[in-house]
């Protein structure tokens, strides 16, 4: 799918079929227009206007994951063996009226590179563009997420606290557990108001993990 997209987007400013069946990776003229007639031309018109939702893999100390963007930031960034990870797929193109692909852009480039420097311990905040859909209490809280300093942890009763609504302690939690992008949104930084470890999605040993990464890394 993701060579089909590039080339029609190589047909669309004239590039001889030849060169774009070619330089996309078919062997043959007719395997190539096969595959165009089949697809592209079959495809949901999301598709043909461009509502891409990109999807690539990285790998991490603690696991590989998946990760989504469009043209706008990253939309996704999830363990692999994370739970509910297809309904997530499902939500997250209906939310965006897109189609995910296999692909990669710059947003995508430069995720994996300050993933890579967040796991050297190089990097203690991301500035990568995001496009996280949601509603609006849920952007709230993912965005009160993001001020929880490097190697620091909070409470979901502090979350609410910080957002004037101290009551909402169980809809903080249940917005933490819709943030779609791990580690860059920081939701392994929240824990119980007991001390204990809560929900996480790519399981608890992970955000232990993570916690004690950013502790030791944070205290050097």
């Amino acid at each position: 799918m993701y060579r089909i997209h590039q080339a029609y987007q190589e047909l669309k400013t004239d590039k001889k079929m030849m060169d774009t069946a070619f330089d996309n990776g078919y062997e043959s003229l007719s395997g190539f227009g096969y595959t165009y007639k089949k697809i592209v031309k079959k495809a949901p018109s999301n598709y043909l206007n461009e509502n891409l939702i990109l999807i690539n893999r990285l790998t991490t100390p603690i696991g590989p994951m998946f990760i989504c963007a469009t043209q706008q930031g990253i939309c996704l960034l999830e363990f692999v063996d994370r739970r509910m990870l297809e309904t997530e797929f499902k939500q997250l193109q209906n939310l965006l009226k897109g189609t995910i692909i296999f692909g990669e852009n710059n947003h995508i480039l430069q995720a994996r590179l300050e993933m890579d420097e967040y796991f050297q311990g190089k990097r203690t905040n991301f500035t990568v563009q995001l496009h996280t859909p949601g509603t609006h209490f849920q952007q709230a809280v993912w965005d009160c997420l993001r001020t929880i300093p490097y190697g620091e942890i909070s409470t979901y009763k502090q979350q609410a606290e910080t957002l004037n609504n101290p009551k909402a302690v169980r809809a903080v939690a249940s917005a933490n557990g819709f943030n779609r992008v791990a580690i860059i949104i920081p939701c392994h930084r929240v824990i119980g108001s007991n001390g204990q470890l809560t929900g996480y999605g790519g399981g608890l040993a992970r955000k232990q993990w993570l916690i004690n990464h950013e502790k030791n890394n944070y205290q050097s």
